[in-house]
């Protein structure tokens, strides 16, 4: 199986060869900080919550017999994510890759087993996962890469089969996917961490421990915005001579190569953009805000490319309304796949200031409001860094006074966690560390399913053309 998705560009890994220090001790540090601030409430009680949905998910694993600096992995799905994921993972010292399954025999999966070769792993190869299950009998973990529609039946067979699994986000195209997924990693106690690796990402944890947390720098949130925009492209082609025959891709759910390439196009496949770039951000709204939402509103078409082939929207626009300990918050989100404006970012809105973040990392800023407290001490303290001075503050002055609906720009502050390494790393480490008993998952299975809620609910919301509002027994399992 595969799966195809756009990624920055990531240069070729090195082998690794020793443990890197820094990150960890920062995360670990970061751990132990107070929580204060106008925000402070909500987000010590998701943090509360998240502590302990993961003891729920990671309590009960022991560490691995013998030597902690080898774990014995397979790939499951080799396409353009599972390639993300393994440049990142070949940057992580301890793995041993043991296998690689995919259906794309004659292209992925003899490309992935090449590669892994000349880091010096010797993986056997696979079509088949329960061919893999059957033969492999030493391995601890899989990483899971492949359609949306096929995660809840490969993580189920994995676990079953006493493998603690890491599977790329959606968790599922369906709740009844995710919820079977959920109640396997109860009933095996296997780990299943969900692949929202901002939760992970360095510059994300500080800014909701630290800057809404700790400081409460931009104040009571009452509005949130977010988008993934994307560029117009053609669909996905591939070589002629590597098509794979009629009978096989009928075997694993699809009608042709064109399907198979694009799948993410395909309703019963994937979710829609909704799902395949937004769940990464409405993600972090529900993480940030420290809640659940409580309706959702959204529109969305196919507008530009033909319906013929793409069966869910090319365009989506979805406002969720939030119930916080803080008071009601607004959450807009957009994507579409016509035009790259802006890329790809979260905008979260206070009475105080902005944070503005984004998976990017060259992308990330903390404005003050006018009328807001100075923020020296957060400066001092190595919350933010020190305010962009403008290089012509005579023209601002003089900008605005030009209308009296005029205000002056907010200060803008930058934020100090600098991230450059692969995006997926630091989600990656923290699952073999918990697979190693030296860490708890920070997105176990009950939290990605929540995420599944959530995001999917815009897809009903779109069909049934109306605001639908969530039960909160939909968040449980």
């Amino acid at each position: 199986m595969t799966e195809e998705k756009k990624e920055p560009k990531q240069e070729e890994p090195e082998p690794a060869e020793g443990k890197k220090l820094g990150r960890r001790d920062f995360l670990q540090g970061l751990s132990t900080l107070p929580v204060l601030g106008l925000f402070g409430a909500a987000v010590v009680q998701q943090a509360r919550f998240d502590r302990k949905q993961k003891t729920k998910a990671a309590g009960t694993v022991k560490p691995r017999a013998g030597s902690v600096s080898d774990l014995n992995v397979a790939l499951l799905g080799a396409g353009a994510q599972g390639e993300v994921l393994l440049n990142a993972m070949l940057k992580i010292p301890g793995l041993r890759f043991r296998a690689v399954c995919d259906i794309w025999t004659e292209y992925n999966r003899k490309k992935t087993v090449n590669l892994l070769r000349k880091y010096k792993h010797e993986p056997n190869a696979y079509e088949n996962h329960e061919d893999m299950l059957a033969r492999e009998k030493d391995l601890d973990a899989v990483v899971i890469a492949t359609p949306d529609f096929w995660h809840s039946r490969h993580a189920v067979d994995c676990m079953k089969a006493g493998l603690h699994v890491y599977c790329e986000k959606e968790m599922s195209n369906t709740l009844e996917g995710a919820r079977r997924m959920v109640m396997a990693s109860r009933e095996t106690k296997r780990l299943l961490q969900i692949g929202h690796q901002r939760r992970s990402n360095p510059r994300y944890i500080h800014c909701r421990e630290r800057i809404l947390g700790e400081a409460g720098m931009i104040g009571r949130i009452a509005t949130v915005g977010g988008q993934w925009n994307r560029s117009a492209q053609p669909d996905l082609g591939w070589p002629a001579r590597y098509a794979m025959p009629a009978e096989r891709l009928k075997r694993y759910g699809f009608r042709s190569m064109a399907q198979f390439r694009n799948w993410r196009w395909y309703k019963g496949l994937g979710g829609g953009p909704i799902v395949d770039l937004g769940s990464h951000q409405i993600d972090i709204y529900n993480w940030f805000l420290g809640g659940r939402p409580v309706a959702v509103t959204a529109n969305g078409g196919i507008d530009y490319y033909p319906a013929s082939t793409h069966e869910w929207y090319d365009t989506v626009m979805a406002v969720y309304e939030y119930e916080t300990p803080a008071g009601r918050t607004r959450a807009f989100y957009q994507t579409q796949t016509t035009n790259s404006s802006q890329g790809y970012f979260e905008n979260f809105m206070g009475d105080a200031g902005t944070l503005l973040i984004s998976e990017s990392a060259n992308r990330g800023a903390v404005y003050r409001e006018p009328s807001a407290p100075a923020w020296d001490e957060w400066v001092r303290r190595g919350i933010v860094t020190a305010p962009v001075l403008s290089e012509d503050p005579a023209a601002d002055a003089a900008a605005a006074v030009l209308d009296v609906r005029e205000t002056v720009s907010p200060e803008k502050y930058g934020l100090p966690v600098e991230f450059t390494d692969p995006y997926h790393k630091p989600h990656l480490e923290n699952f073999f560390d918990a697979v190693r008993g030296n860490a708890v998952l920070n997105c176990p299975a009950e939290v990605g399913y929540e995420c599944a809620v959530t995001v999917l609910k815009v897809n009903a919301s779109v069909e049934a053309a109306r605001r639908l509002t969530f039960d909160p027994k939909e968040f449980e399992v």
